[in-house]
């Protein structure tokens, strides 16, 4: 990842979270079968702040309160012009590969599961994206995040060069 990370605070934020996926692990002992589940959320305030988090507990509401509770400390800022990404990006995590490519207004969110989470979380409004490899939730998000965390748009560019936005534009 880059270092133009930007951390948010969650005061005067308001943040929507939207479950990505839920799943029950069972732990076997001498008494019988324990079962715990685990949930991955995001959250986001749909205008270029989001973040993700993962909870686990006995039962399914407390561990989407966690994964709520780890997703606000996780906040950070994504680049969002006019409804799209700045450019295209590939990433990846584990098994998850994604591509990330902007579109033109209309087009829509052409992605799915759990990268539609957290695109629609950012405010991302048209974009064509397309997973690659494995499709396990909580690789993609991460794989997802990955790619959005390196967008830089051409004001963060000029800044990080030393030259004027125009230049940037120039070649």
């Amino acid at each position: 990842m880059s270092g133009n990370i930007k951390k948010v605070r969650t005061s005067d934020l308001e943040l929507k979270d939207r479950l990505v996926a839920i799943n029950r692990v069972t732990k076997v002992t001498k008494g019988g079968r324990t079962f715990s589940f685990s949930a991955i959320v995001v959250v986001g305030n749909e205008d270029g702040i989001v973040g993700w988090g993962l909870g686990k507990a006995s039962e399914v509401t407390t561990a989407i309160a966690k994964g709520v509770d780890a997703a606000k400390k996780n906040l950070v800022k994504i680049p969002v012009i006019n409804g799209t990404i700045p450019h295209e990006q590939v990433a990846k995590y584990g098994g998850a590969s994604v591509l990330l490519r902007p579109a033109s207004h209309g087009t829509g969110v052409k992605a799915g599961g759990a990268m539609r989470a957290v695109l629609e979380s950012v405010g991302v409004h048209d974009i064509l994206a397309k997973s690659k490899g494995s499709s396990n939730p909580h690789n993609l998000v991460k794989a997802t995040f990955n790619a959005l965390l390196e967008m830089r748009d051409a004001y963060t560019v000029a800044e990080q060069r030393g030259v004027s936005i125009e230049k940037v534009f120039k070649g």
